[in-house]
């Protein structure tokens, strides 16, 4: 996979009123700090749509697994949900979320993305145990608002983590 960049996108424009503030010393526009508000929000929304399709995704199927196959395994429940909603987060955030910007190589990109997803499933998964077994947080109800807590703690990490480390620096010229 190539590295794109922002400019190379036909598709998006900048933000309306956005103006130049001309040529940096790589030659990449300058932008103003409306347009990188406007971006900002843009990440930040589709960020919550990616999120929100990923909340039924790993709550349908922490469910699933917490009152069937793995009844009584919370924690274990909590892992295989947040792994498989890891695997749509990615497709998602990747192609849409996060697409204009330039990226590492692919597989650097991979590994950085679910090494961060991996410790935030940890503190999700940390969060729901420790409701569980430490809170005596018990039955359907409680076993989900302290799932959708540990989602809402993950959620953050992930969101700065992604902006400022998995998709937030530009791909490594070979040629520099």
């Amino acid at each position: 996979m190539t590295s794109r960049t922002a400019a190379a996108r036909p598709d998006e424009t900048p933000a309306a009123g956005a103006s130049s503030l001309g040529a940096d010393s790589s030659g990449h526009e300058a932008t103003t700090a409306s347009s990188r508000l406007a971006a900002f929000w843009r990440e930040l929304s589709t960020f919550g749509i990616i999120g929100a399709l990923n909340i039924f995704i790993d709550m349908g199927l922490y469910n699933w697994l917490r009152a069937g196959p793995l009844d009584g395994k919370v924690t274990t429940a909590k892992i295989i949900s947040g792994a498989v909603a890891t695997v749509f987060a990615w497709v998602g955030n990747r192609y849409w979320t996060f697409r204009h910007r330039e990226n590492r190589p692919l597989h650097h990109e991979v590994v950085l993305f679910f090494a961060v997803n991996g410790v935030a499933l940890a503190a999700t998964s940390a969060w729901v145990a420790f409701a569980h077994y430490v809170l005596g947080a018990r039955g359907a109800l409680w076993e989900n608002v302290h799932a959708l807590i540990g989602i809402g703690i993950g959620t953050i990490l992930r969101f700065v983590a992604y902006r400022t480390i998995v998709f937030g620096a530009a791909a490594e010229d070979p040629k520099a």
